[in-house]
């Protein structure tokens, strides 16, 4: 075969990511907390950007900034050029007068959200914090402090030691028994429990507490959780308390008292503490009933109201570097507005078509929300399925049945019997109820529970309720039965 060198043409088509385009996608997919910091961010590094104080409210098109277009969708997107804007022009129609996007807010909420010290979420204290402050209170040695802080550190956020004695000996050269002596100390501690190794010891740390080994306190019930918990805690996860009352040879009564006082105890000490920082969800879009119609509003509140500057209009006449920081800078201004813009927009679009699909939901709940995809909203609102799925990134929406994430309103469907498909949050709403109106001495088992559904509209593998009920953190019927 011989090797030859030709010249060959080929025409074809691709989308080039621009860094304003970049940009436009980035914004789509921020929540309102993190365009609230990208704003301010943007404000203190482009000095054309400013926030316009006055009333009056002109639209985009009518300052001349943009035209109407599309919703941003990756299929196509047309970026203009330096040489396309006419900045002198832009300028001319671009006063001071005329803002950028419409008034967000008040003057007064925008000066209120500026302060950023007094905005600051409380922060609560940390498991760490708590048991620090705990023991300044005792007078430990050197050594112990320095221990203390090991233990305490290497707990996880339920409050359990996970490292064992010796490795935590090793790393701060002190013997296996200062070691455990220092955790006995942290035992003593508020929450009960803390420090604990497993499961068992943190519950016994509950029940010592109560007065279990304290021969001051005769209560044989409390003996008998001890030793339940001590002997028989797998035993206990089977729920056969007539077995394990024969084999402690004590009567099922005694058995039912013992269990309800083991399960009135904290199996995860950690769990009332924070890990630093609080973070609030802040709604992006309301959604409320108007006589008959669902009205959908994006939360605005306090959103800055950008516009560019004139007062750098001057700089436009000179030559130099200055023009060309000032284009350029006038540039970033002018993509930033507009990504918002569109932003906001389809948000809007994709928050409307949601209420739209989902108003059954919204009406009657859970139990009536019906199977959708992206596709579905993608072809409502005229753009690509990866730009709805960027919309809903990280934004809630209000409603008068509580804040949900966008993501909520999309459902898989399982097959219906005699009608349309069934949405899977309706079905695991019905299985939460089934098992919530159950018989705590015969709970339904997962096979009963398909069964019932089977002979209503939904056709439901076994598997697949244990998989919902293992969603809605529910236990198997074996560790849901009571003794009556």
């Amino acid at each position: 075969m011989a090797l030859d060198i030709r010249l060959q043409q080929k025409l074809t088509q691709r989308l080039v990511m621009t860094p304003q385009l970049r940009q436009a996608i980035k914004i789509l997919q921020l929540p309102r907390t993190e365009l609230d910091t990208l704003i301010y961010e943007e404000l203190a590094e482009n000095p054309v950007l400013t926030v316009e104080q006055g009333e009056e409210e002109v639209s985009l098109a009518e300052a001349g900034v943009m035209s109407e277009e599309p919703p941003l969708s990756e299929a196509a997107e047309k970026v203009s050029t330096p040489e396309d804007i006419d900045w002198r022009s832009y300028l001319e129609t671009y006063t001071d007068d005329a803002p950028a996007l419409p008034a967000w807010g008040s003057d007064d909420a925008d000066e209120e959200r500026q302060n950023l010290i007094e905005n600051q979420p409380n922060r609560t204290e940390s498991l760490t914090e708590h048991l620090a402050w705990q023991l300044r209170f005792r007078d430990l040695a050197e050594e112990d402090v320095r221990i203390a802080a090991v233990i305490i550190g290497n707990l996880d956020v339920d409050g359990y030691l996970q490292d064992p004695l010796a490795e935590i000996a090793a790393n701060v050269r002190a013997s296996e028994a200062a070691v455990l002596r220092v955790l006995q100390i942290i035992h003593e501690c508020d929450p009960s429990g803390v420090g604990a190794r497993d499961l068992s010891e943190c519950l016994l740390i509950q029940l010592r507490h109560q007065g279990l080994e304290n021969p001051a306190v005769n209560d044989p019930i409390l003996a008998l959780a001890g030793r339940i918990v001590r002997d028989y805690l797998p035993a206990l996860e089977t729920r056969r308390f007539d077995r394990l009352a024969k084999d402690l040879a004590v009567t099922v009564d005694d058995v039912t008292q013992a269990v309800k006082l083991i399960s009135s105890l904290e199996p995860k000490p950690g769990r009332d503490f924070g890990e630093g920082d609080v973070r609030y969800v802040t709604e992006d879009v309301y959604v409320q009933k108007v006589g008959e119609d669902w009205v959908v509003t994006l939360n605005e509140e306090g959103l800055p109201r950008l516009k560019v500057s004139a007062s750098y209009r001057r700089l436009l006449s000179e030559e130099g570097e200055a023009k060309d920081y000032v284009q350029e800078k006038l540039r970033s201004a002018a993509w930033l507005i507009k990504s918002i813009h569109q932003r906001q927009r389809t948000l809007l679009l994709v928050a409307q078509s949601l209420v739209k699909f989902q108003q059954d939901f919204l009406t009657y709940g859970v139990s009536h929300m019906r199977p959708l995809v992206l596709r579905d909203v993608a072809e409502e609102v005229g753009v690509h399925e990866s730009t709805v799925s960027r919309t809903i990134a990280g934004k809630y929406i209000a409603t008068p049945r509580g804040i949900y994430p966008l993501k909520k309103f999309f459902t898989t469907g399982l097959k219906g019997r005699l009608g349309p498909d069934v949405s899977a949050e309706s079905v695991k709403e019905r299985v939460r109820e089934m098992i919530e109106s159950e018989d705590p001495a015969h709970p339904l088992s997962d096979e009963e529970i398909a069964k019932t559904l089977s002979r209503g509209d939904v056709t439901i593998a076994r598997r697949t309720v244990a998989k919902y009920r293992e969603n809605m953190n529910i236990l198997p019927s074996a560790k849901r039965k009571q003794m009556s």
